[in-house]
């Protein structure tokens, strides 16, 4: 038998095998079993990743449990004193235990694209590719424990402006960035505490290109506190420090104050007042974002 019949007969028995595998898959309701709480799964944020609006959280999106599945997709936009910031994508939780995610991010100048030379509403694009681990610990069920639950993660953007941000003082368009993120649930006390270290050089998210000629990687936190109101109304506090890489705009570090409603473990809306400060010479960039979620 030669080589490339193997190779054939191999794929069509995989094929077949997984024919075979699907009809007991799709009959399994557990394999989008929402096996967790209300709100556990947290909401997507800024970057696509489960978590708060601007902080990154350990918890693997959506509601699957160790045995199950759970998908959603998010739109997000953010209006500004002088900009616009829209994010789309969507996300995969894996058995509670991985999370993988997709998101683009259109940043529109409105009318400071004009004053920055750019033309009046001229958008940068972003494509941010995530993936998340839990390593160990369970938020909701470790109630008895003082650790909490432990992920790590990475994160993949690429910036469409390479020549824009290279003349911004970027060095590179696009870059990896590493993150721990650690996120304890107190149920007795309706909270969850969240803490993120990522190493990053992205200037504004990103969205500026990343790194410069004298910056590159630095260690930056993300740092949310949420109150339970009920189980479906959530209150939260997010802040975020940034890299201040590039020499012709300095880069403050970034606040939020939200509302997120859980309507039920489909769907879900997120309110926030938003400060991401001093943004390429336009002053302080102050605003509100509204989010929604839906999954299964």
């Amino acid at each position: 038998m030669s080589l490339s019949s193997f190779h054939k007969r191999l794929a069509k028995t995989v094929i077949i095998s997984g024919v075979l595998l699907v009809p007991s898959v799709a009959s399994a309701d557990d394999l989008f079993d929402q096996g967790k709480l209300v709100a556990t799964g947290g909401v997507s944020q800024i970057e696509g990743a489960g978590g708060s609006g601007l902080s990154t959280w350990a918890l693997i999106t959506g509601y699957g449990s160790d045995r199950g599945v759970g998908i959603n997709a998010h739109h997000t936009t953010a209006v500004l004193s002088d900009f616009t910031l829209q994010a789309t994508g969507f996300s995969v939780g894996l058995y509670d235990r991985v999370e993988l995610s997709y998101t683009h991010h259109w940043f529109n100048t409105r009318d400071a694209g004009g004053r920055l030379g750019l033309g009046e509403g001229y958008v940068f694009d972003q494509d941010i590719i995530g993936a998340k681990v839990r390593l160990f610990g369970n938020a909701v069920y470790d109630q008895d424990k003082l650790l909490p639950q432990i992920a790590v993660g990475m994160t993949y953007k690429n910036n469409k402006e390479d020549a824009l941000v290279r003349a911004l003082g970027a060095t590179d368009n696009d870059s990896f960035e590493y993150y721990l993120a650690a996120t304890k649930i107190l149920l007795d006390h309706s909270l969850i505490i969240s803490a993120t270290a990522r190493l990053t050089e992205a200037n504004q998210y990103g969205l500026l290109g990343f790194g410069s000629a004298t910056s590159g990687h630095s260690l930056q936190g993300e740092f949310s506190l949420a109150y339970m109101i009920t189980p479906n109304l959530v209150a939260g506090l997010d802040y975020r420090t940034k890299p201040d890489n590039l020499a012709f705009a300095r880069e403050q570090n970034a606040a939020a104050a939200y509302l997120a409603y859980f309507f039920n473990k489909n769907i879900s809306v997120t309110l926030a007042a938003l400060d991401l400060g001093d943004i390429a010479l336009q002053g302080r960039q102050r605003g509100a974002y509204l989010s929604l979620q839906a999954g299964f």
